[in-house]
C-alpha cells in the first residue's frame, strides 16, 4: 500500500538538512514518504542519505518576480506529478510560492510554519504594508498556520492575516541529548581550543548566525572593542556563513577596522556546534529580527549564559536573568554591560548557566515540537476524510495499514 506523501519545502537546501531534518525523520518513523523541495546545493547528500527525497528548483530569497513566476510554475509542475497529500513549506518566500502552487495543483491539505514575518516593526510603513499583503495572500491558501512564536501569533491576528481559527502556537526545539555539556571530556575540549588557536585562560564570548548587519554584528563589534579594553584577554569567536546573496552581507575583514584581528577568529561553519558553545563563556546575539532563534536555545542546553537583543523570538528563547540578559536593539553600552557583568560575575554566570540547562529541557526538547506537528497532520487529515490511527510515534506497520494516499483511501461524503 502506498504511503502517504509529505513535502517541506524551504529555499535553500540548508534549512532542510539544519533546521527541519530531525523534524522530517520523525515524520518518516510515523510512516509518511518525506520530500525535501528546495535549490539545489551542497547539503543534498547528506538529506538523501537520511532517507529524505530531494526535488530541486530554481528559488532564491530574493525577490525576483520573472524567476518567481518560473519558480512557481515549476512547484505546480512538481506537484501534479507527485500528488503529495500534505504540502509544508517554511520561510517567506516558499510559504507564498509553495501554497500558491500547492493550491492550483489540487493538493489536500497544505500547511505552513512562520519562522518569523519577515515584516517588523522597524520596517518602512509602505514596504511593511507589501508584505503583510503576501502574508494575506499566503494565508488564504492555508489550511493551517504554525507560528514557532506566540507574537507573530498575535500580529497575524492584529493585522488580519488570518482568522483565530486557522493560526496555533508550535513553537521551537532542538536536540537536548545532543546539545549536553556532559557529553565532552575537559580533554576533547582543551583539544577544541588549540584547534581555534584560544589561549590558555582567555574567556571566549561567542556569536552564532550567518554574517550579516541584520544579525546585530556591527554592534557586537563595537561592543567587543569595549570589552576588549577592560579586558585584553577575551577572545570574540564567530561561527556561521558569509551570507553572499545578502546587501548587508559582512566579510570577516571587518574586525581589523575595530582593531579586533588579533581578539577575534571566525570558524566560518562547523559541524561541531556543541563543543563550539562548550568553549565559550558567554553567548551573544544582538540581532535586529528573529523568529524564534535556535542559537539561543543551543547555548542554554549547553549552559552557556546568554545575551540577546529584547525583540520577538528572543523574549522566548531568553528569560531576563534566568537564562540571561536581555539588552534594548542597537544599543551599544547595554550589550558592553552585560557582556562584562557575565564575564567578571562567575557567580550570576553559574546559575544562568544551570538555569539554561533546566529550560531547555522543560521547553526546548524538539521532540515536543514534533509530536505537535504530526497531531496536526492527523487532525487535518481527518477533517479532509482520510482513515487515520493514533499510532504512537514510530508505528510504521500501523500507519501504513491505516493511512493511504488520498485517492485510494479518501472517504465519500
Amino acid at each position: 500500500m502506498s504511503l502517504p506523501k509529505v513535502a517541506h519545502i524551504t529555499t535553500i537546501d540548508l534549512s532542510l538538512r539544519h533546521l527541519l531534518l530531525n523534524q522530517m525523520r520523525s515524520i518518516q518513523q510515523e510512516g509518511y514518504e518525506v520530500f525535501g523541495i528546495s535549490a539545489y546545493g551542497a547539503n543534498v547528500p547528506a538529506l538523501e542519505a537520511a532517507g529524505i527525497r530531494h526535488i530541486a528548483v530554481n528559488i532564491t530569497r530574493n525577490v525576483t518576480p520573472l524567476q518567481d513566476l518560473k519558480t512557481l510554475w515549476q512547484l505546480y509542475r512538481v506537484m501534479k506529478r507527485e500528488r503529495f497529500t500534505i504540502v509544508h513549506t517554511h520561510t517567506p518566500k516558499p510559504g507564498l510560492l509553495g501554497q500558491l502552487a500547492a493550491r492550483m495543483a489540487g493538493v489536500p491539505i497544505v500547511i505552513n510554519t512562520i519562522h518569523g514575518f519577515y515584516f517588523h516593526e522597524h520596517m518602512p510603513a509602505k514596504q511593511r504594508r507589501f508584505y503583510i499583503l503576501l502574508e494575506k495572500i499566503a494565508a488564504r491558501c492555508s489550511d493551517l498556520i504554525l507560528s514557532q512564536n506566540r507574537e507573530d501569533m498575535h500580529t497575524a491576528l492584529r493585522e488580519g492575516i488570518c482568522a483565530a481559527a486557522a493560526i496555533k502556537h508550535l513553537g521551537n526545539g532542538i536536540d537536548v541529548t545532543r546539545f549536553d555539556r556532559s557529553r565532552f571530556s575537559a580533554k576533547h575540549l582543551e583539544h577544541k581550543r588549540r584547534e581555534l588557536g584560544l589561549p590558555d585562560g582567555a574567556k571566549v564570548v561567542g556569536l552564532v548566525g550567518r554574517l550579516v548587519a541584520e544579525k546585530g554584528i556591527l554592534e557586537f563589534l563595537q561592543a567587543a572593542r569595549r570589552v576588549h579594553e577592560q579586558i585584553p584577554a577575551t577572545r570574540f569567536l564567530f561561527i556561521g556563513m558569509i551570507d553572499h546573496e545578502k546587501s548587508d552581507a559582512v566579510q570577516p575583514e571587518i574586525f581589523r577596522d575595530y582593531g579586533l584581528a588579533d581578539a577575534c577568529i571566525f570558524a566560518g561553519w562547523r559541524q561541531d556546534m556543541p563543543e563550539m558553545y562548550a568553549l565559550m563563556d558567554v553567548f551573544v546575539l544582538p540581532s535586529h529580527r528573529e523568529g524564534f532563534p535556535r542559537a539561543p536555545m543551543e547555548a542554554s542546553a549547553m549552559e552557556v549564559p546568554c545575551v540577546v537583543t529584547d525583540i520577538r523570538g528572543c523574549r522566548e528563547a531568553v528569560e531576563h536573568n534566568r537564562n540571561g540578559l536581555m539588552v534594548p536593539l542597537r544599543d551599544v553600552q547595554a550589550l558592553v554591560d552585560a557582556m562584562m557583568a557575565l564575564l567578571t560575575k562567575p557567580e550570576l554566570a553559574r546559575r544562568m548557566a544551570r538555569e539554561g540547562r533546566r529550560m531547555a529541557l522543560e521547553r526546548f526538547d524538539e521532540r515536543m515540537v514534533f509530536e505537535k506537528v504530526k497531531s496536526e497532520y492527523r487532525r487535518l487529515l481527518r477533517a479532509k476524510g482520510f482513515t487515520v490511527n493514533d499510532a504512537p510515534s514510530g508505528a510504521n506497520a500501523d500507519m501504513q495499514e491505516s493511512l493511504a494516499l488520498p485517492r485510494l483511501r479518501q472517504t465519500t461524503v
